[in-house]
């Protein structure tokens, strides 16, 4: 399985990324060994996370959310908490 994520930065902006286990790559994120621009960042929290059966179709879906505006982000954000509550 591959998960979609997206962090949220203490500086409020947001990260979007894929990978086989959402909490290793959270702690490498927080421990500035996630990549460039986490590194830079305080990591604050998971926000998001969805899943797949395969990396291309992780990767396709990373992409897709990254050409994304940041509202456009935020509404996902909300939608999936909203279902989570459901």
């Amino acid at each position: 399985m591959y998960y979609i994520y997206i962090l949220a930065c203490k500086d409020g902006s947001l990260y979007t990324g894929i990978t086989t286990d959402v909490d290793r790559r959270f702690e490498e994120h927080k421990n500035g060994r996630g990549g460039h621009y986490t590194s830079s960042k305080e990591i604050v929290r998971v926000v998001y996370t969805e899943k797949y059966p395969d990396r291309s179709s992780a990767l396709k879906r990373e992409a897709q959310i990254k050409g994304w505006t940041r509202k456009r982000k935020l509404n996902l954000i909300q939608l999936g908490q909203t279902k989570k509550i459901l």
